[in-house]
């Protein structure tokens, strides 16, 4: 690696990459374009900063989020200007409804080029103010490129985490800039104070709590905490689709997955207290909050709306808050064979099926199939969801143990998510791999990406539900006469497309056959992508018992 150079030896871009370098940044996703994407991209590899080709911009974003997820350090893309940002505008609205900390780095136009230029021009700021938490424009040379990196890097980890928006001109990009000085991220604190001791009261008198751990409970020190509060109570514990994993799914105190709908109902309605630990309302369907019970909120800052007010409110760090209401806990009045029927009611009510149908396997049979093949290869990937009606059975079926083993759009629940996803999940931890979840019209919104995969060899299956069919929107028509072109088209051939971009495709059409390709996919050193036919029939009656 080159000696650090100072003063304005320094580029614009050579500062850029300096603060990505300190903020623990190991990869940079994008499709880049002409202006500064070269000059970030080569002062990036000097540093050791690997850039990721993707195929869309949408998708490089995605992967950032997913990166700065799975690590706890920001992620970082790149696109060039006018439509690399605006094709990136759902993976930032993605990354900011999941509370995400990315930084987008995008070409920008100098005064100067404004006098003249157009072409490809609009207020990159205003179109992405609604889903960033701040934005910056280094364009006129000798503009302070690196202090602007660093401060939007310590503004996208700041609680709320979300993304920001840095425009680089190739014009600052080239000239003298000065680095960035260290940027000292205040720390949360966590005080213990009138709000700790009401919650500690409205805990002393319930005997039937529970906790609903939420996306900012993934924090490994909050992890731990949680799962130390709950030995302590003693009480079921819930997560929400972004917290898989946090309450193991093996663990005797698991209650089931919270959205807010029906399916975990009963549970809650037994509840004298409700915890939420780190569950953020974006988290939640859009449905009135159900329960009567005073809940306890725990969160890393105040909450711009909440579906309940709290009765009481501890915003900071979640660990020592956790930590905090376990100390002198007593053990609640639940015991292990209450919340065992109260599981076992929860997954009965979900159920949709046996594998083996004449049209195509359940949705629910290919989850646990590969579950069970997984178990058998001795491999634990990672699992990628995307939007859809198959996401039910995967957040449902899917055994997750640790924070991160299950990942989800849940605040945007944007298809397409999937693939991108489980590219990001298998370069983070290769040794894992990943498995990534989608319907066919999820993947056909992301279907370059498959390219992607192959080309950087990822440890990654791609499971196709493919039904030829919006199923989740086909559920919805509620009887409407709406032409069956509107919601599906012609049954794909995935496998095709993937051995065409570069993958092993497999097909499966019945339970025998994928459990022959799953063996196959799960031994391959690459991309495997495993086309399966599924029966669609039986999700209407699963998200009734969700939702209600």
């Amino acid at each position: 690696m080159p000696a650090e150079k100072t003063g304005v030896e320094m580029t614009g871009a050579e500062a850029v990459a300096a603060a990505l370098a300190a903020a623990g940044v190991a990869r940079i996703h994008g499709v880049p374009g002409g202006g500064s994407s070269l000059a970030l991209i080569e002062a990036a590899a000097a540093r050791g900063i690997r850039f990721v080709l993707a195929r869309q911009e949408s998708a490089a974003v995605i992967m950032a989020a997913t990166e700065a997820e799975l690590t706890g350090r920001p992620g970082v893309a790149l696109v060039t200007r006018g439509p690399g940002v605006s094709n990136a505008a759902n993976g930032m609205a993605q990354a900011s409804l999941d509370r995400a900390p990315v930084l987008l780095l995008a070409d920008g136009f100098t005064g100067a080029e404004r006098a003249y230029a157009n072409h490809q021009f609009f207020d990159h700021a205003a179109l992405l103010a609604p889903v960033t938490k701040g934005a910056a424009r280094a364009v006129e040379p000798g503009a302070a490129a690196g202090v602007m990196a660093a401060s939007l890097l310590a503004l996208a980890m700041a609680a709320p985490r979300g993304p920001v928006l840095l425009e680089l001109s190739a014009a600052a990009a080239r000239a003298p800039a000065l680095p960035a000085p260290p940027v000292d991220a205040a720390p949360l604190a966590f005080t213990p104070g009138p709000a700790l001791a009401e919650a500690r009261r409205l805990l002393a008198a319930a005997r039937r709590p529970v906790v609903v751990a939420g996306l900012e409970a993934m924090e490994p020190e909050a992890c731990a905490a949680l799962r130390g509060l709950l030995a302590a109570l003693g009480c079921p514990g819930l997560v929400t689709y972004k917290a898989k994993g946090v309450v193991p799914d093996g663990d005797p105190l698991f209650g089931g997955v919270f959205t807010g709908g029906a399916a975990e109902a009963p549970l809650l309605a037994e509840a004298d207290c409700i915890i939420l630990a780190g569950a953020d309302p974006v988290e939640f369907i859009p449905q009135p909050w159900r329960f009567t019970s005073p809940v306890i909120d725990l969160a890393t800052a105040p909450r711009p709306l909440a579906y309940r007010a709290p009765a009481a409110a501890l915003h900071g760090p979640l660990a020592p808050a956790l930590a905090a209401l376990a100390e002198g806990a007593s053990r609640s009045g639940w015991e292990e064979q209450t919340i065992a029927a109260h599981r076992s009611r929860w997954r009965a009510a979900l159920a949709n099926g046996p594998a083996g149908g004449n049209r195509g396997l359940s949705p629910q049979a290919v989850v646990e199939l590969a579950a069970e093949a997984c178990s058998a290869a001795g491999r634990e990937p990672r699992v990628s969801v995307d939007a859809g009606a198959h996401m039910f059975p995967c957040t449902s079926f899917w055994p997750a143990r640790h924070p991160g083993d299950l990942l989800i759009s849940n605040g945007l629940a944007t298809m397409g998510f999937a693939l991108p996803a489980g590219i990001a999940a298998a370069l983070v931890d290769p040794g894992r791999g990943a498995i990534a979840f989608t319907g066919d019209g999820g993947l056909l919104m992301a279907l370059g990406e498959l390219a992607t995969a192959a080309v950087l060899g990822t440890r990654l299956t791609v499971v196709v539900f493919n039904d030829a069919t919006l199923s989740l929107i086909d559920i919805k028509k509620d009887g409407r006469a709406v032409p069956g072109e509107a919601l599906g088209w012609p049954l794909a051939d995935f496998a095709a497309v993937a051995e065409g971009l570069g993958g092993l495709g497999l097909r499966a059409r019945d339970e025998a056959g994928y459990r022959a390709a799953l063996e196959q996919a799960l031994t391959a050193p690459g991309l495997a992508v495993v086309d399966v036919l599924v029966d669609p029939g039986s999700y209407p009656a699963q998200i009734k018992a969700l939702r209600g």
